[in-house]
C-alpha cells in the first residue's frame, strides 16, 4: 500500500483561497495514493500572537492576553464562516473552537497567578501549540464536508519527544510504537488523520514544542514512523531556490537536491523548510518534495540519494545572523565557547552552533550561528545579555560582540572541486572576509563577514551560480 504524509504551512491554510488549494490538492491525491496523512501548521501569525500572550500571562497582564485571544477567536470564527460548510458541521466545531480558546484561557489565568519565574515551561508549549489544534479542526471539518474520512489528530497522542521546551526533539523508538497504535488504525479504515504539527509530549506527558518549523520535523517523523512513499511539504513558492527570492530577485528553482544540499541549505538559513527533519527521511531513504500550493501542477523540488553524475557548479546560496567574538589573547576558547552557549539557549532555547573558530599567538576569533528558528530578535537579545555576561566576569570582559554575516555557498563534493572556492574568493575579491571555512559535510564554503557587506556578497555568489548553470 502506498502511503504519503503531506505537510501544510501557515500561508496554506490562513484564508477560503488557500483552503480551497488544499481541499483540492488532497482530494486529487486520496485518488492517486491508498493512504494520505496529512500535517498542518497554524495559520500565519497565530503561533507568533501565542508567544506574546503567554509573556503577557506571566506578566500577569490580563487584559493583554484576553484581547489576544479574543482576537484569534474573532480569526478563526470568521474564517469558519466563509467556508463552504454545512450548519450542522460549522456549529460543531465553532464549539470545538471556543473549546480550545477557553481552556486556553484557563491555563493563562493559572500563569498569571504563578510568580513569573516559576511558570514551568512546559505550561508555555501548552499554550502556543494551540494554532496548530485550531487549524487542524478546520481542515478535518473541511475534508469531511467533502466525503473525505478525516478526524483531527492532536500530535500529543503521537509524537514523543524530550524535555527540552520549546525546541524538543522527537522519540523516533517511542513515537513509531504510538504512530503504530493510533494512526495506523485511522489509514486502514481509509481515514485521513490531521496531525498538528509543531507539538509533542515527553515521555511522562508534559506538552512540548519542536521550535519554529517544528510542522516539519513532525511530518518527517510521521513519514519515518509510517514508512511513508515519500514526504511532501507545500509552501507558497516553487521549491527550493538558489537563494532567498526576498533578498535575491534573480533566485530559481533548484529541480533537485540531495539530502544532504538540503539540510545544509535548512541549517545555513533556508527558510521553507526545518534543518532537523531532513536527517530522519536520509536514513530511511524517503523521498522529500518541495512543492508550491497555488501551483500543485509544477514539480517542484526533489531531495532524493545523491547525483554521482551531478555537474560542478553550487546549488545555492543563503545568508543568516551570526554573532563574532574577538580577544586580543590567546588561550582555551572552552570558557567563551560554554559561556556563549548558556546564554544563547537561555534566551532562544536554542545551544549555540560553533560556527568557526581561530587563533594566532595573540587573537582568538570565534563565529557562532544563529539559527532562523530561533526568531528575528535573536540576535539582538543574545548580544545584549551576553555583555551582560561578559562585563560580570573579569575574565572575559576583554572579550568583544559584534553581529556578523554567514554566506554559505552550497554543492556537493566541494572537497573534490577547489575550483569552485577560487571561483567565490575570486568573485568577493574587493570583500574584507573576517573567516572562512569548508563544511565537514564536504557540501559547504562559509563566508564570515561583516553585516554591511552580507548583500553584496550574496548577490555576487548568486550571479556566480546562474552564470555556471
Amino acid at each position: 500500500m502506498t502511503t504519503l504524509v503531506m505537510k501544510f504551512g501557515g500561508s496554506s491554510v490562513g484564508t477560503t483561497t488557500a483552503l480551497s488549494q488544499v481541499l483540492s490538492i488532497v482530494l486529487y491525491e486520496s485518488e492517486q495514493w491508498d493512504r494520505l496523512i496529512l500535517v498542518v501548521s497554524a495559520l500565519d501569525g497565530v503561533t507568533d500572537a501565542l508567544i506574546e500572550a503567554a509573556h503577557l500571562a506571566q506578566l500577569g497582564n490580563q487584559r493583554g492576553y484576553r484581547r489576544i485571544i479574543a482576537n484569534l477567536r474573532t480569526r478563526h470564527l470568521a474564517l469558519i464562516e466563509e467556508l463552504p460548510l454545512g450548519t450542522t458541521e460549522r456549529t460543531a466545531l465553532q464549539a470545538d473552537i471556543d473549546r480550545l480558546l477557553f481552556d486556553l484561557l484557563d491555563i493563562y489565568q493559572t500563569m498569571a497567578q504563578t510568580p513569573a519565574d516559576t511558570v514551568v515551561p512546559d505550561k508555555v508549549d501548552a499554550t502556543i501549540g494551540v494554532g496548530e489544534r485550531l487549524a487542524a479542526r478546520i481542515i478535518a471539518a473541511l475534508l469531511r464536508q467533502n466525503d473525505l474520512r478525516s478526524v483531527a489528530s492532536d500530535a500529543t497522542n503521537l509524537i514523543v519527544t524530550n524535555d527540552t521546551f520549546g525546541n524538543a526533539m522527537p522519540d523516533i523508538r517511542l513515537t513509531r510504537d504510538l504512530v503504530l497504535n493510533n494512526l495506523l488504525p485511522m489509514l486502514d479504515r481509509k481515514i485521513i488523520p490531521v496531525v498538528t504539527g509543531f507539538i509533542g509530549v515527553t515521555a511522562k506527558g508534559k506538552p512540548t514544542t519542536m521550535g519554529r518549523g517544528g510542522s516539519d520535523l513532525t511530518a518527517s517523523v510521521l513519514g519515518v514512523c509510517a514508512q511513508a512513499d515519500e514526504v511532501w511539504i507545500w509552501t507558497a513558492v516553487d521549491g527550493m531556490m538558489t537563494a532567498d527570492p526576498r533578498e535575491v530577485p534573480g533566485a530559481k528553482v533548484i529541480p533537485t537536491l540531495s539530502y544532504q544540499e538540503v539540510a545544509e541549505l535548512a541549517y545555513f538559513g533556508a527558510r521553507i523548510l526545518h534543518a532537523r527533519m531532513v536527517t530522519p527521511l536520509a536514513q530511511e531513504r524517503i523521498p522529500l518534495r518541495v512543492k508550491n500550493v497555488y501551483k500543485p501542477q509544477q514539480a517542484g523540488t526533489l531531495i532524493h540519494q545523491a547525483n554521482p553524475n551531478r555537474s560542478r557548479n553550487f546549488k545555492a546560496v543563503t545568508s543568516i545572523s551570526g554573532m563574532g567574538l574577538v580577544a586580543s589573547r590567546s588561550g582555551s576558547l572552552s570558557p567563551i565557547s560554554l559561556l556563549v552557549d548558556q546564554t544563547l539557549f537561555a534566551t532562544t532555547h536554542t545551544h549555540a552552533e560553533v560556527m568557526i573558530s581561530s587563533q594566532s599567538s595573540t587573537s582568538s576569533f570565534v563565529c557562532f550561528l544563529i539559527p532562523t528558528s530561533a526568531g528575528p530578535d535573536a540576535v539582538h537579545s543574545a548580544k545584549q545579555l551576553l555583555e551582560e555576561k561578559l562585563a560580570e566576569n573579569p575574565e572575559s570582559e576583554s572579550w568583544l560582540v559584534n553581529p556578523v554575516s554567514i554566506i554559505t555557498a552550497i554543492s556537493e563534493r566541494l572537497d573534490e572541486w577547489p575550483e569552485l572556492t577560487a571561483n567565490v574568493l575570486q568573485a568577493i575579491d574587493k570583500t574584507r572576509i573576517l573567516g572562512i571555512t569548508h563544511g565537514p559535510s564536504h557540501c559547504t564554503l562559509s563566508l564570515i563577514v561583516e553585516p554591511q557587506d552580507a548583500e553584496d556578497v550574496l548577490l555576487l555568489i548568486h550571479q556566480l551560480i546562474i552564470n555556471t548553470e
